[in-house]
């Protein structure tokens, strides 16, 4: 059986699908974009202020669903320029610091709304 998970907290999708989508006890996250959700639009203009707003869009759909950080298992990050990917990473050390998520990450194109980082989430129970 599988639940869609929306909530307030988080942009609402640009396209045709769920924030997330739990079943059989594993949640996925749509990829993530740096979206304010109180505005409706990106903000922030560097890479680690994009990914915190990222983190923040993740963590109020894992606390929607009943989920935290420590119960994410695979994290992919896409970016804009994979010369982002230290700052990227300096955010991104400060939600998992022990047994942390297994992930990859890599440059694409282009991301929506000019974007510099998505992250996409999966957490199990």
């Amino acid at each position: 059986m599988k639940r869609i998970i929306n909530t307030s907290n988080a942009p609402t999708a640009i396209g045709t699908y769920s924030q997330a989508v739990e079943a059989n006890g594993t949640l996925y996250i749509s990829g993530q974009l740096p979206i304010n959700p109180a505005v409706g639009k990106i903000e922030a203009t560097e890479i680690s202020t994009q990914t915190e707003q990222v983190f923040a869009n993740i963590k109020a759909i894992l606390e929607e669903a009943g989920y935290t950080f420590a119960d994410v298992v695979k994290s992919t990050v896409f970016l804009a320029d994979i010369a982002d990917f230290g700052g990227m990473n300096e955010v991104y050390k400060q939600y998992y610091q022990t047994e942390c998520p297994a992930r990859s990450a890599f440059a694409v194109k282009a991301l929506p709304l000019g974007a510099l980082v998505e992250i996409e989430t999966i957490a199990v129970k």
